[in-house]
C-alpha cells in the first residue's frame, strides 16, 4: 500500500511539473524503478502514466490551442508518427544504449531553451537576406520536431523541456501558448508510443495506474494555475528545472 501511495504522490508532483514546465518524468521514472519495476518496463510505464496528465493539461489549454489550430494539427500529425517510430526503436534497442545519450540530449535542449530566441532572431535575419533561407528554416524546424517526437517515444524523460526549446526556436514567446502546444505534442507522442507498448506487453499496469491518477490530477489543476502566473517566473522555473534534470541525468549516467 505504501508503494502505491509513493507512486501516486510522485505522479501528482510529476503532473504539476509536466503542465507548468515539463520534467515530470524526473520524479515518476525514478519512483517506478525505486519500487522494483525493471528500468525498460519503467520507461514504457512512465509514458503510459504521464499520458492522461498531458491530455488533461492540453484540455485545460483548449481555448488557447483553438487560436493556433492549423499549427497544432500539423504538429500533432508529426508527433504521432515520430512517437510511434521512437517507441519501435526503444523496443528494439538494449537499455544501456539510450541511457548514455540522454544527458547530452537534455543539455542541448536546456541550451536551446535559454538561447533559442537569440538563435531564432539570427535565423530570421539570415532569411531576410537569403531567398532560400525561409525554406531551409521551415525544413529545419520540421525535422527538429520530428526528431523530438522520436525522442519522446524512445524515452519520455525531459520531453516537455525539449518541446519548449523547439517552440522557442520556432519563434514562440508566449509561455501559455508554448505550454499548450507542448502538452498537445506530449499527448500525441505518448498515445502513439503506448499503442506499441501495449502490443509488446511492456507496461506495469498496477504501478502505472497509481502514477497515472496522480498525473491526471496534478496536470489538470496546475495548467489553470500556470496560465495565471507571470511568464517571466514560469520561464525561470523552466530553466531551473531543465538544469536540475540535466545535472541529475549526467550524475546517474557517468558517476
Amino acid at each position: 500500500m505504501s508503494e502505491f501511495l509513493l507512486l501516486f504522490t510522485a505522479g501528482l508532483i510529476g503532473g504539476v511539473l509536466n503542465s507548468i514546465a515539463g520534467g515530470g518524468s524526473f520524479i515518476t521514472f525514478p519512483a517506478l524503478v525505486f519500487v522494483g519495476v525493471p528500468p525498460l518496463i519503467a520507461n514504457a510505464t512512465n509514458t503510459f502514466s504521464s499520458c492522461l496528465g498531458y491530455l488533461s493539461g492540453a484540455f485545460a489549454f483548449r481555448q488557447i490551442l483553438k487560436k493556433h489550430k492549423k499549427e497544432v494539427l500539423l504538429t500533432v500529425l508529426s508527433s504521432v508518427i515520430g512517437g510511434a517510430l521512437g517507441a519501435y526503436l526503444l523496443l528494439k534497442t538494449p537499455e544501456s544504449s539510450f541511457e548514455i545519450a540522454i544527458p547530452w540530449l537534455l543539455l542541448f535542449a536546456t541550451l536551446l531553451f535559454i538561447f533559442g530566441s537569440q538563435a531564432n532572431t539570427l535565423l530570421k535575419a539570415y532569411a531576410e537576406k537569403n531567398k532560400y533561407a525561409f525554406q531551409f528554416r521551415a525544413i529545419f524546424l520540421s525535422l527538429t520536431l520530428f526528431s523530438i517526437s522520436i525522442y519522446g517515444g524512445f524515452f519520455n524523460a525531459g520531453l516537455g523541456i525539449v518541446v519548449l526549446s523547439y517552440l522557442t526556436l520556432a519563434g514562440h514567446s508566449n509561455i501559455n501558448v508554448m505550454n499548450g502546444i507542448k502538452l498537445a505534442v506530449s499527448s500525441s507522442v505518448s498515445l502513439a508510443a503506448i499503442f506499441l507498448f501495449i502490443l509488446n506487453d511492456s507496461i506495469a499496469w498496477a504501478e502505472g495506474s497509481a502514477v497515472l491518477v496522480g498525473t491526471l490530477l496534478g496536470g489538470y489543476f496546475s495548467a489553470h494555475i500556470s496560465m495565471r502566473l507571470s511568464q517571466q517566473y514560469v520561464r525561470a522555473f523552466v530553466i531551473l528545472m531543465s538544469c536540475v534534470i540535466t545535472v541529475y541525468f549526467f550524475y546517474v549516467t557517468y558517476i
